[in-house]
């Protein structure tokens, strides 16, 4: 199919062009894991379990409903007398049912006679860590049992974003508020921990961090290194199993709300990049020695070659499978799979990353996953994808997280040797870095603004392609291709996106473009399309638009074995607290799409790309995603240097003519 990309995008980009010279001028396939597992505890029929459900409900609530369904799939099941769900409910401005009040803290208790109010207590904020502390005061006193269960329901950010945000205060509970909270009101055992299992119905809570932060608080932790969709847990599935079986262990549980998870992901079509993993916590010890061990010998390695050793984990932490979008259209998560990370790794950290590939598949004894998450490990862990201070500074906090990656990341962000990593080096993995890491001055070892019109060269058969020394590879965590479209006669440059499509031999140091004159459209409709997973099988674009009005990014596959695009759906990424969005919106006939590109005028002195809304339609039953014709114009082509710390570079720009098809140099 062949796109006149300039006649798409006239119309509503002309305006523009008059608009941005004003405003310039005044600037300067499902898959599980399954292990056996030893249970050392004794279960009955008989025993008593209560489930203690911080609901929090935020903007989901508000403007979804997506607490008050899952409470009424809760309430689809009929518990016997000795299993009772303990709710708080809070954090919402409004609630979509007649029973949980606004502007109160809501107690609630489910049990074999029905849905019970227990008291409206004055409001609060629920992301506070007093207000986790009363709730588990309040169960602790009034609901005991022989099995406790913990559930977070809301957003959740990962390490460093944490969990539950208030919709009133943008307040969160970070993992240190959780471990107090914890620790303040049942204290902690590892021979007999006082939960059965803690659970996050939230995004991103699979990490490393939060199992070593719940050690000795709950035998088994369940949760999601991805973002998880909007209809999250089955609470119909998992309840019912428990209330029909008693006598199971933690990690069956878990198991049971893995299975209806994504039995639940399957019925609403989300389930394509979910996670969800149980982890036994009884084996962080060993699992906190071999990470610390690989960030040990990491700093080792970096220490000897920074640059060197930093660009390359730096490429294995880019092809690791990694959560929440990491890219700067739909924001940072920082957090990769360690599991596949460590993988990935093994030529240049040998003596540790099998040792923790195996402790980490021995701490998690099961896990369930979409098509497009299959490479993970079950456990994620903070990388410092964008180089941004401030969420690093957000790790460094959390008394839960490894000292070894604290100082690594402060030698990657910084430049500077932590005197902190010469302890951590001779054995010591406890405290936190002493230095203020608010003052880090970041790219002192990846200065790829040195890159920045790199030449570019043709070769016989009219090929671009640069070439890099050792040094400049060393500064190197990718190389992408960035395709614009160019029209002198209206003064315009647009972006059409960025690709992995190039061939790049890191060996020799050549890269060449692999531009054929197509690029991704969407129904005939070209988009600005951005590449955020990379793997063998598959890759994985982000493409922004507006759907029916809502700014959000659209989530679009190529599959290497049918060679097709895939239409996923559109979420909204993540906000500025780190949260990650769940309302994941499947595209649907009648749906208005509005194009969102990047553009400048050819005139300007400021080299800076304004967002602008270039073409609106309308999609029938089947929307087509696939690579189309260009079109005839004038096409610039860049390659893009990309560093471990996020900052990219670009070549000299290429610019070739297309007429019918036929790519030429003007």
């Amino acid at each position: 199919m062949k796109v006149d990309i300039w006649r798409c995008l006239r119309k509503s980009l002309v305006p523009w062009i008059i608009m941005v010279a004003v405003v310039l001028t005044g600037l300067g396939a499902n898959g599980s894991y399954e292990r056996a597992y030893a249970n050392p505890y004794a279960y009955n029929s008989s025993d008593n379990w209560v489930v203690y459900w911080y609901i929090c409900g935020s903007d989901l609530e508000t403007q979804y409903g997506s607490a008050t369904a899952d409470i009424e799939e809760m309430l689809a099941v009929n518990l016997p007398p000795n299993v009772k769900v303990v709710l708080q409910t809070g954090g919402s401005n409004k609630w979509q049912n007649d029973v949980m009040g606004n502007n109160v803290i809501g107690r609630y208790l489910y049990d074999s006679s029905g849905l019970h109010e227990l008291e409206l207590a004055p409001d609060a904020d629920m992301g506070d860590k007093n207000t986790l502390q009363n709730f588990l005061q309040f169960g602790k006193d009034n609901f005991p049992a022989e099995h406790r269960v913990f559930v977070f329901w809301n957003h959740g950010g990962g390490t460093t974003g944490g969990v539950c945000v208030d919709e009133r205060t943008d307040n969160t509970l970070n993992l240190n508020d959780i471990q107090n909270a914890f620790t303040d009101v049942y204290g902690t055992s590892q021979g007999t921990p006082p939960f059965e299992l803690v659970g996050f119905d939230a995004c991103l809570m699979s990490t490393y961090d939060v199992a070593n932060m719940l050690h000795g608080i709950s035998k088994y932790m369940t949760a999601s290194e991805e973002i998880e969709p909007g209809n999250g847990w089955n609470y119909t599935g998992w309840v019912k199993a428990l209330a029909q079986n008693p006598a199971m262990d933690g990690a069956t549980l878990g198991k049971e709300i893995c299975d209806s998870y994504m039995i639940g992901c399957e019925e609403y079509g989300t389930e394509e990049t979910t996670t969800l993993s149980v982890i036994d916590l009884s084996k962080v010890p060993s699992l906190k020695s071999a990470y610390e061990a690989f960030g040990v010998e990491a700093l080792s390695q970096s220490k000897n070659n920074p640059r060197n050793f930093f660009s390359e984990f730096g490429r294995n932490a880019q092809r690791a499978e990694n959560y929440g979008g990491n890219t700067r259209e739909q924001g940072y998560a920082d957090m990769v799979d360690i599991g596949d990370l460590a993988y990935k790794s093994q030529n240049i950290l040998p003596r540790t990353a099998r040792q923790l590939i195996n402790s980490i598949d021995s701490a998690v004894v099961y896990k369930v996953h979409g098509i497009y998450r299959g490479q993970g490990s079950g456990l994620s862990g903070y990388y410092p994808y964008d180089g941004d201070v401030d969420t690093y500074s957000k790790y460094v906090d959390q008394d839960s997280a490894s000292l070894a990656h604290k100082c690594l990341y402060y030698y990657l962000l910084s430049g500077e040797w932590p005197e902190e990593a010469d302890k951590v080096m001779a054995g010591n993995s406890l405290g936190s870095i002493a230095l203020p890491v608010t003052q880090i001055t970041p790219k002192k070892f990846f200065n790829v603004s040195q890159l920045e019109d790199t030449p570019v060269y043709l070769d016989k058969e009219g090929i671009s392609y640069v070439t890099l020394s050792e040094e400049q590879m060393d500064l190197l965590s990718a190389v992408h291709c960035q395709l614009v479209y160019i029209d002198k006669k209206e003064d315009i440059l647009l972006a059409l996106g960025s690709d992995s499509n190039i061939i790049g031999d890191w060996d020799k140091g050549i890269f060449k473009d692999n531009f054929y004159g197509k690029w991704p459209m969407l129904d005939g409709h070209p988009v600005y399309v951005e590449i955020t997973t990379e793997e063998d099988n598959y890759n994985i674009y982000s493409i922004p638009i507006k759907l029916n009005g809502v700014e959000c990014n659209l989530q679009v596959s190529y599959t290497y074995n049918d060679e097709k695009y895939h239409i996923m759906g559109a979420w909204k990424g993540i906000d500025n607290n780190g949260m990650g969005d769940r309302h994941f919106m499947k595209l649907k006939a009648g749906d208005t799409i509005t194009t969102i590109h990047y553009a400048m005028p050819l005139s300007s002195n400021v080299s800076e790309y304004i967002p602008v809304e270039a073409d609106t339609f309308t999609i029938g039953s089947s929307p087509v995603f696939d690579d189309a014709e260009t079109g005839d114009g004038l096409y610039g082509f860049f390659f893009e240097f990309v560093s471990p710390t996020g900052d990219s570079s670009f070549s000299q720009m290429v610019q070739f003519t297309i007429k019918d098809g036929e790519i030429t140099a003007p």
